[in-house]
């Protein structure tokens, strides 16, 4: 089944990075000559991931792939792997129309930019920059539900449909490291709710989960301890299963990101944008946001759950937080403080902005993922 392949396909993944790629060189690296923290990374392709029983494939058949940039110095035992997001395909159409784009075959797969949690820029990146940096490209439409070197620390993370994943993955990523005295996960823009009131009626998330379910087979890959108290699509959402997780847990989410925003209340994406929401759709965000701040995670033990909940219109914005004209911050502490602060045990961060709407696209450049509103539609149908 195709969710027992997927996990197949990231324990393949991080194996083979953890082991092999430790006596290899790094990848080929291009500079981009506009910013000093920026640069691409080929990909990298596991060929022989079928022939050795693994049967981790793509949407098309072409084997899996990653972007890795080998540590250096201090960071030459320390890992962070990065589970990529890109929505999903609920139906054969929507996985065939896939498989011929980056997001279901390795094949069409470009060189990958590796910048701010990726960069190797002390300045840009000073908690991480000489870690071992590995991007696990996605490319099965379920998001990846479908004994190691020690190594010293370790962090998991996953943004948009990667970060699902992430969570679901990162206790058995620590025993895939059982050495391992530091190792944590990071969940970004992924903590997608279950809401009581969804404007969206028949393309809610509980429907896209369910689609899931049924097409990739998916139950399978999720806990049991979750399935065996309800329906699995109900499994999906973060709220029902992180309590499950034994790993220490950071949360990075907006209430008004903008894919939970645009599945759950419809196509607000240009009142946000240009600060002209009506009185309904002000109350409809409002509560949004209080639903999604009921539903995370315990703040009564901030050293195994964190979070940075801002109150930006965006979506996946842990790649590009060094911007800047958009980075996150709340209570003056920016994103990659409170979680570098967190991750290092250097004060525990559990922190939740106080604005009640999205903050004004206006007074905050760049704060929107432009290529976030067609991934919306195209999770949507549209």
């Amino acid at each position: 089944m195709v969710a027992t392949r997927s996990f197949k396909l990231v324990i393949l993944l991080l194996l083979f990075s953890l082991t092999v790629l430790l006596a290899e060189s790094a990848p080929n690296q291009q500079k981009d000559t506009y910013n000093y923290d920026e640069y691409f990374v080929e990909k990298t392709t596991v060929k022989n991931a079928v022939s050795k029983g693994a049967d981790a494939v793509c949407l098309d058949g072409s084997p899996p792939a990653y972007y890795m940039d080998k540590g250096f110095g201090e960071g030459a035992q320390s890992w962070m792997i990065h589970l990529s997001g890109g929505g999903r395909c609920r139906d054969v159409r929507e996985c065939q129309n896939r498989s011929t784009t980056s997001f279901g075959s390795s094949n069409h797969m470009p060189p990958f930019k590796f910048r701010a949690h990726f960069s190797n820029n002390k300045n840009a990146n000073p908690d991480l920059f000489n870690w071992n940096k590995v991007m696990v490209a996605y490319c099965d439409g379920g998001a990846f539900t479908g004994d190691v070197e020690t190594v010293d620390p370790a962090l998991l993370i996953g943004s948009s449909a990667g970060a699902y994943p992430a969570m679901l993955y990162c206790d058995r990523f620590s025993k895939l490291l059982p050495n391992t005295p530091r190792l944590k996960c990071l969940t970004d823009s992924g903590y997608f709710i279950d809401v009581s009131k969804n404007l969206q009626k028949g393309k809610g998330f509980e429907t896209i989960y369910k689609a899931l379910v049924t097409l990739h087979g998916s139950a399978k890959a999720l806990p049991k301890s979750c399935t065996s108290r309800m329906k699995p699509e109900l499994c999906f959402f973060p709220q029902n299963m992180q309590q499950y997780i034994k790993t220490p847990l950071y949360t990075i989410m907006s209430p008004f990101d903008i894919v939970q925003v645009g599945t759950s209340l419809g196509d607000y994406y240009n009142a946000i944008k240009q600060n002209n929401c009506s009185a309904n759709q002000k109350k409809n965000l409002r509560e949004l946001r209080m639903e999604l701040l009921s539903k995370l995670p315990n703040a009564s033990d901030t050293k195994s759950r964190g979070a940075f909940i801002d109150s930006q219109f965006h979506h996946t914005r842990l790649q590009s937080y060094r911007n800047p004209q958009n980075v996150s911050v709340v209570y003056n502490v920016t994103m990659i403080k409170a979680f570098g602060d967190w991750y290092f045990d250097r004060q525990y961060y559990y922190l939740i902005d106080k604005h009640d709407l999205p903050i004004p696209y206006n007074k905050l450049l760049g704060s929107c993922c432009w290529g976030c509103l067609n991934t919306w539609k195209l999770q949507n149908g549209m």
